[in-house]
């Protein structure tokens, strides 16, 4: 599965919780979080790190607003989705198993796998998403506890932040490949 679409649970959240209904919110993402991890099974393919995490967190958060009726904020609610973000993604940095592998595992062959370079590659990668989310938790904490800071700041913040981890997650892997590419023979012209 692209590692996109794996985030999907999260901009459902976003979108629905805009509504007012957080738990409804909770409940939708979860329910799509499982039915990504029922899809990518079907399929043949392995429970991700970053999947399994976003049921346990969305699913979590839904029981304990069900249960305790907790009135959240759309602020608190967001800055709780990304403080569980931020640690399914800084633990699989933690665990040895930075959450991007699994995706690059998918579209690289098998002899690459064990290869340090693309280890180091994938740890790079999910750093620099921890990095994007530990930026999103401090713009949500900004925006939730500091009202005097306008919240198109945190709104900025956050957009960059995110396009940032995207944009660095395509571009880094085809400057390694560059990188150890063979340098390629150019002939000179005119000769055949």
């Amino acid at each position: 599965m692209n590692i996109l679409l794996s985030f999907g649970p999260f901009i459902l959240f976003a979108v629905l919780m805009r509504f007012g209904d957080v738990l409804f919110a909770l409940i939708a993402a979860a329910a799509l979080s499982g039915l990504l991890i029922a899809r990518e099974r079907r399929r043949g393919k392995s429970v991700k790190i970053l999947e399994a995490g976003t049921v346990v967190l969305f699913g979590g958060l839904a029981i304990f607003t069900a249960l305790t009726r907790f009135d959240w904020t759309i602020l608190e609610a967001r800055l709780a989705v990304d403080l569980g973000l931020f640690a399914i993604v800084l633990g699989s940095i933690l665990v040895r198993r930075p959450f991007t592998l699994q995706f690059a595992r998918e579209e690289v062959p098998r002899e690459y796998w064990i290869n340090p370079q693309f280890i180091a590659t994938n740890y790079k990668i999910s750093a620099v998403w921890a990095a994007a989310f530990a930026v999103l938790v401090l713009a949500d904490v900004v925006m939730a506890f500091f009202p005097a800071i306008p919240l198109w700041i945190g709104i900025v913040v956050t957009v960059l932040a995110l396009t940032g981890a995207i944009w660095f997650t395509r571009w880094y892997p085809q400057q390694v490949r560059k990188r150890l590419a063979p340098p390629s023979r150019e002939v000179p012209s005119g000769v055949a």
